[in-house]
């Protein structure tokens, strides 16, 4: 690719992801979103598809799925290709709208196998959720020699204060296997210059 320019994005799925969500139908509670999430973070681990992280936008009300993705960074070659952001953008695509906040629209939520990186925080922040829901935390991930960068000290106060409800360590036993599964496996950590 050495000398030219790319002038699209084009970042797939995996197969069997994009086949459980079409099979997914609405569910009640964080819990069982929650269990869904990490289980899609179970099989990107499992069929070697990327890191041990996952994500989905729910509809809060009626738990209706938006959308859901898998962290891609490796295989999309594309360090922006993290969970959360994939399952924002494929979400705001599914709506027809930038903003999942917009008044008159059903409130929405984002659910993470893990707390969100510093990248993430601000894609939560612009995205417009109302709830943000994870399980590992930020310490779990950084345990497996992920750098989650320099979050702001009270970024969970901050998102409140904006009016997006956190909800944090929600099954992150959990969570922790899946992170656990992919260090034994010898995932890849994928730090800028290999470091932490």
């Amino acid at each position: 690719m050495t000398g030219s320019v790319a002038s699209s994005l084009n970042i797939a799925l995996p197969p069997w992801l994009t086949e459980r969500v079409a099979a997914c139908r609405p569910m009640a509670d964080s819990a069982a979103r929650m269990a869904f999430v990490i289980d899609l973070a179970r099989c990107n681990v499992e069929s070697d598809c990327g890191g041990p992280f996952a994500a989905a936008v729910f509809e809060i009300a009626s738990g209706r799925l938006l959308a859901a993705a898998t962290n891609l960074v490796v295989a999309s070659a594309c360090s922006a290709a993290h969970a959360e952001l994939l399952a924002l953008a494929l979400a705001q695509q599914a709506v027809g709208r930038y903003d999942l906040g917009t008044p008159g629209h059903p409130a929405c939520e984002l659910v993470g196998s893990a707390e969100p990186c510093l990248m993430c925080c601000g894609a939560v922040l612009w995205s417009g959720i109302r709830r943000l829901v994870y399980a590992a935390s930020d310490a779990d991930v950084r345990a497996i020699g992920f750098d989650e960068g320099p979050k702001h000290p009270h970024w969970i106060e901050e998102l409140r204060r904006r009016g997006i409800e956190v909800c944090g360590e929600v099954l992150r036993p959990q969570a922790q296997a899946v992170l656990a599964a992919y260090r034994e496996r010898g995932g890849v950590v994928y730090n800028s210059r290999g470091g932490s």
